[in-house]
């Protein structure tokens, strides 16, 4: 059986940080693993393993912008329409893998997740093809630090969800960034020392509370535009009525914390259920958290 998982999240997550520390962590777990990459643009020096398959040995983003006048997203879009046009390619460079985990590096083009059908499609080919398939977004701990942009990752993550609809997990990552200080004020943080995110109230942002962003009126003594407080008030109940999405918290410099995550993306695949079904490893909210 072969598996494969999808590594999304907008430019800056983390994700090819995080698809060389999953590969890592099978290699060491007597596991094989081998890194598609499906990034057109990337620098080749950003991978710690050289990808078994590589998109750019099909298309490459630089070609299309030579050759064809493209800029930066057009070509992007490119590559993908042309890389549908040439299945065959990707599925003959999947032929000789079995039994084995595919991390495909996903490009940081949200659009490419929310709605358009490039995933979708490569999704149906790799179930066809008998491929255990899912998804993992990232979103980075910074997001926390400003309630609005955190809310509109959390919104981007539940597009990709609806869009792709596959066994899917939430990650919050980079959280070696927060710290473990605990003084209280009203938003849950203070000023970052250090170029580091104090943690406080992780619980809240790790299962979205939408009154967090219910509670942004009126503060700082600014006056708020009367729509886009309505605007926030239906994002609320949006998420109210489909709380569809949590995440785990990643800590590269943590071994447990990247275990944990990889026992959630097991699970969600039932990775070796010819064996007994495995249960993914506890989360210590502790360690992230500070429960009232």
């Amino acid at each position: 059986m072969r598996y494969a998982v999808l590594v999304t999240g907008p430019a800056g997550a983390g994700k090819t940080t995080f698809s060389n520390s999953f590969i890592t962590h099978l290699t060491a777990a007597k596991r094989r693993a081998h890194l598609v990459n499906l990034d057109p643009a990337v620098n080749p020096a950003s991978f710690e393993y050289e990808p078994a398959i590589d998109i750019k040995d099909l298309i490459s983003l630089e070609d299309v912008m030579s050759e064809l006048n493209y800029g930066p997203n057009g070509g992007l879009v490119y590559c993908f329409e042309y890389l549908l046009q040439n299945m065959d390619w990707l599925e003959e460079e999947l032929g000789g893998y079995d039994d084995d985990y595919l991390i495909f590096d996903c490009p940081g083009q949200i659009e490419l997740y929310t709605h358009h059908p490039f995933l979708p499609t490569l999704v149906k080919h790799l179930q066809q093809m008998g491929i255990r398939t899912s998804g993992v977004y990232l979103i980075e701990s910074q997001f926390m630090e400003d309630k609005y942009k955190f809310f509109s990752g959390v919104l981007s993550a539940m597009s990709a969800m609806v869009n792709l609809e596959i066994p899917w997990i939430n990650i919050m990552s980079k959280m070696d960034l927060v710290t473990s200080q605990h003084k209280k004020d009203e938003e849950g943080f203070q000023e970052p020392r250090n170029g580091l995110r104090v943690r406080r109230d992780i619980a809240r942002y790790l299962d979205p509370d939408p009154m967090l962003l219910a509670s942004r009126r009126g503060q700082e003594g600014k006056a708020e535009n009367p729509k886009f407080h309505t605007l926030n008030q239906a994002i609320v109940q949006l998420i109210e009525d489909h709380p569809l999405v949590s995440f785990l918290p990643l800590d590269l410099t943590d071994t447990d914390s990247l275990e944990t995550v990889v026992s959630h993306v097991d699970h969600t695949m039932q990775y070796g259920e010819d064996e007994e079904p495995r249960e993914p490893a506890d989360m210590d909210e502790g360690d992230f958290a500070e429960m009232e």
